[in-house]
């Protein structure tokens, strides 16, 4: 990315580099001997249009000032070329303080990630939801850089929880096998000896209360089970499962020996995590049991069908008895008969999502969360965890109008706000640059950035699972067309549709070798073989 130089309204010299990225600055500057640049990176202009970094800043937590993205160069004399080694930086801008003439100078981002094959697109007819899918695919490039990442800039941490919430959208996207695979190995390492999975792997740390008191939180530890299932669907070799199994029976039997009643009722979570109107530290002091007990309950229902691919059918039975159990104990303890009562939109979305309760329940919860998103004027109020599966469960249950007009709303919390506001990458908070345009947190973060995920596999409907193809495509007007193409491991697979007055024309393309189901919006049901269909 080539840099533009401006000025601020401070009068600062600053780089643009038009894209958020995690990499470094290659710069050729003409100057004498002695004489110095330095390039000072960072995320954001502040509200005043001037060059800051204290987005993402936490002097609470490092107290030695915060953390500094810096290069200082002295010249030779006549042109000097310089790119740093064995760094990277997350960036949009870089300031310059120098004496140095720069009309003849030149500055370049190179962006750096582990080498992912892009395998999958979508568009429609909604630029700002375009906007939203590159802003997703440059967050996930921005953090899997050897491991997947938080944040490329404050923390740099392989959180668990982000890999597992957003591993579907990530093995989507791009090619991530490997990254994935690399990191399980680091997740494997830093498991302590009573099961309990480090909350960041590999630990960049000697640990604080977040990551080692903490260790072992529900939705985080789970990854080690959600994300070699996931692997294993997309591309069908067991060896993932066979490599990780240990870990996952490790983990379960610590969550086993927290859960009392076949339920988990004692320890501190995350819980939801980043919910907007909330307070984490707070939400942590209550328990998050629920969340806690819905994981046991799914973690052991995922783990007994691994067990049974792998041909250990004791295994199997025992985590099926397990997870039952703990279903049972979710219900009991948590619903009031089998239906929800909060004010949260996560606390509906979760039985649904791992099936803790029978269809006809499910389909009450699904009501009482729609009602919410109504009663919240089609805003988000869910966190990390339940933000992936919410559109997709409203389209289940009939609730597709709320499901796109949360998708299209603008201002937060909502996808497109970040959008609006400017944005190249995912943000961290639904508010990363406020209203009066001060930015805060993160703003390279792609766990949000997992509803890409939902508009190929949702929207236009591709699903792929081994050799199984589903095509179940969601047409909606507001967004005139949509196409997907996903270059899946059993081939390139397309689904797309347009609107032409109250007409729907739906094209598909089937990779050869394979069938795909097809199911159109009015129920219409279709075996396809290899090539282009349209209807």
């Amino acid at each position: 990315f080539e840099g533009k130089l401006i000025q601020t309204p401070n009068g600062e010299t600053i780089i643009d580099f038009g894209q958020n990225l995690a990499g470094y600055v290659e710069f050729t500057v003409f100057g004498k001997d002695g004489e110095t640049i330095v390039l000072t990176h960072g995320e954001s202009l502040d509200e005043n249009g001037n060059f800051t970094t204290e987005n993402f800043q936490d002097r609470k937590r490092h107290k030695e000032g915060g953390t500094y993205q810096m290069i200082s160069y002295i010249c030779k004399d006549g042109e000097n070329h310089y790119k740093p080694r064995f760094t990277i930086m997350g960036f949009r801008y870089a300031k310059v303080e120098t004496i140095l003439d720069l009309s003849d100078a030149t500055f370049i981002a190179h962006a750096v990630y582990s080498e992912m094959e892009e395998t999958a697109d979508f568009t429609c007819g909604n630029a700002d939801v375009n906007q939203l899918v590159w802003n997703s695919k440059w967050s996930q490039k921005g953090n899997f850089c050897d491991v997947p990442t938080d944040c490329p800039t404050r923390e740099r941490a392989a959180w668990t929880g982000d890999a597992g919430l957003y591993v579907d959208t990530g093995l989507m996207l791009m090619d991530s096998y490997n990254v994935y695979r690399k990191w399980l190995a680091q997740c494997r390492y830093g498991q302590y000896p009573e099961g309990k999975v480090a909350n960041i792997a590999p630990p960049n740390s000697k640990g604080s209360f977040m990551t080692a008191m903490l260790a072992g939180s529900v939705g985080w530890g789970d990854a080690c089970i959600i994300v070699p299932m996931a692997m294993y669907r997309k591309y069908g070799d067991v060896r993932i499962l066979e490599e990780n199994y240990e870990m996952m029976k490790n983990w379960y039997a610590f969550l086993e020996s927290r859960a009392e009643n076949n339920a988990i009722q004692s320890g501190i979570d995350y819980g939801e995590w980043c919910e907007p109107g909330t307070n984490p530290m707070m939400s942590m002091q209550n328990g998050n049991f629920d969340v806690a007990t819905a994981y046991f309950a799914h973690s052991g229902e995922t783990l007994s069908e691994i067990a049974a691919i792998l041909g250990k059918e004791e295994d199997a039975a025992h985590y099926r008895e397990v997870s039952e159990n703990a279903k049972k104990a979710f219900e009991e303890i948590f619903t009031k008969d089998g239906v929800v009562e909060s004010e949260r939109q996560c606390q509906y979305i979760r039985p649904i999502q791992f099936g803790l309760v029978n269809e006809e329940n499910c389909a009450k919860n699904a009501e009482k969360l729609n009602e919410l998103v109504l009663a919240n004027d089609y805003h988000l109020n869910t966190g990390f965890l339940t933000t992936p599966a919410i559109c997709g469960i409203l389209c289940e249950y009939g609730y597709e109008d709320t499901a796109f007009k949360l998708l299209l709303q603008e201002s937060a919390p909502g996808w497109l706000y970040a959008v609006k506001k400017g944005a190249t990458t995912i943000w961290e908070t639904w508010d990363g640059i406020n209203e009066e345009g001060k930015p805060s947190e993160s703003l390279n973060h792609y766990s949000y950035g997992a509803i890409t995920g939902w508009l190929i596999g949702g929207v236009c409907g591709i699903q792929q699972e081994g050799r199984k193809i589903t095509i179940k495509p969601i047409a909606c007007k507001e967004l005139s067309h949509a196409k997907a193409v996903y270059d899946s491991p059993v081939g390139t697979i397309e689904s797309g549709w347009k609107y032409e007055g109250n007409k729907i024309t739906f094209e598909f393309v089937i990779p050869v070798n394979t069938v795909a189901e097809v199911v159109l919006p009015n129920g219409e049901r279709h075996e396809l073989a290899p090539g282009v269909h349209q209807f």
